[in-house]
């Protein structure tokens, strides 16, 4: 959480997203900041400018639940992580054992270490423990699919975060409920960024992890929204697994700046990671940390990503999941699956965190949310 919601706020003009134009081409003309020209797509740019400046704003309220069941009490809860090298699932379950130490719950988190094989051993593993309920961090469930029909058989209810495309109860995995942000409306304040920021005129690479159908997903809808602006161009879309972009991100930013050089002024990632990464290449190529290209994630605002964003290198802006304020939803969820009452139903609205608005902070979560669900739990 920032440490001040009164923090001033840029002007939108400052912030922007990249778009493109949904083919890949060499030729892209190159754009600059500062181009007089006019841009292309004057409606997609207006429309941009104002979404931006509502999800730079840091002083709105909390919108999450304020009512619901008094907190149970002697529950165990395990949280499966995809790879706690992904540092948004690492945060997340960070904020289930602050949760769940709240209600005195017991809560545990094993490793999938980012392998089929590994979250396979880790189902089972949270299996053996007998736990009261399961959460599935951000992994596809079809890699452990025997391990989720053995939950549901001894009738464990499982909470997703990231699972799914959607927030909310699922049928298919079967979810109590999974606890996002609305992919489709990170992956459209991501691209409106760089049309913003750009005046509409940007030479755009997406990273993205084809092999998690969340992560696709996303960068398919970024790249639908960068296409509603002509004049920005997409350049390339790099497909990168999440387990490997420190193996492979610097070979592959190097490449695309020897292929693309200045035509590449603007990258969106689905998760921030992989600027992290990519920063070694780019100040190997003397590239300004301030400069372009100008990076944005599409998730998940850790720290180290809040760092990069904070002392303007190699990251300009991200748009954070409240990682810890979910973990602490996830908790309340699973009181209210517990309780047999339904799912909350709250999605945490999209903000977008630059140098400009963090006030040097290194999270960002809506305002109030552990007093508010301790109240719930406390009434």
């Amino acid at each position: 959480m920032y440490p001040t919601r009164k923090a001033v706020v840029t002007a939108a003009a400052l912030l922007t997203v990249v778009s493109a134009a949904g083919c890949e081409s060499d030729t892209t003309a190159s754009h600059s900041n500062s181009s007089p020209a006019k841009p292309g797509c004057p409606a997609a740019l207006s429309r941009a400018k104002q979404a931006v400046k509502k999800a730079e704003d840091v002083d709105a309220p909390w919108t999450g639940p304020t009512t619901g069941p008094k907190a149970v009490r002697d529950k165990s809860v395990v949280y499966i992580a995809q790879t706690l090298s992904n540092p948004g699932v690492a945060g997340v379950a960070q904020g289930v054992q602050e949760a769940a130490k709240v209600v005195g719950w017991r809560a545990r988190t094993i490793n999938g270490k980012g392998t089929p094989e590994g979250l396979r051993a880790a189902f089972k593993e949270a299996l053996a423990l007998k736990p009261d309920g399961i959460v599935l961090g951000s992994f596809d469930f079809k890699v452990a699919s025997k391990e989720v029909a053995q939950a549901h058989k001894a009738g464990i209810p499982l909470i997703g975060w990231h699972v799914t495309a959607t927030p909310g109860p699922s049928k298919k995995p079967k979810l109590f409920t999974n606890v996002t942000s609305s992919l489709g409306n990170v992956a459209k304040i991501s691209a409106d960024w760089i049309i913003a920021r750009s005046n509409g005129r940007a030479g755009v690479v997406v990273f993205t992890d084809p092999t998690i159908p969340f992560a696709k997903r996303k960068s398919d809808l970024i790249k639908k929204r960068l296409a509603t602006c002509s004049d920005v161009k997409l350049l390339k879309t790099e497909n990168i697994p999440i387990p490997e972009a420190n193996s492979r991100s610097v070979k592959e930013v190097s490449s695309l700046l020897k292929r693309f050089g200045n035509k590449w002024n603007y990258s969106v990632a689905i998760n921030d990671l992989y600027f992290r990464h990519a920063a070694p290449a780019l100040r190997a190529a003397d590239k300004d940390g301030d400069g372009a290209p100008f990076n944005i994630g599409a998730g998940d605002g850790d720290p180290s990503a809040f760092q990069r964003v904070n002392g303007k290198q190699f990251q300009t802006a991200t748009v954070p999941e409240p990682l810890s304020e979910q973990g602490w939803q996830i908790i309340d969820e699973f009181n209210r699956a517990f309780s047999d009452r339904p799912a909350s139903g709250y999605v945490a609205p999209v903000h977008i965190s630059t140098a400009d608005n963090t006030g040097g902070a290194l999270s960002w979560d809506s305002e109030g949310y552990r007093q508010a669900y301790r109240k719930i739990w406390d009434s």
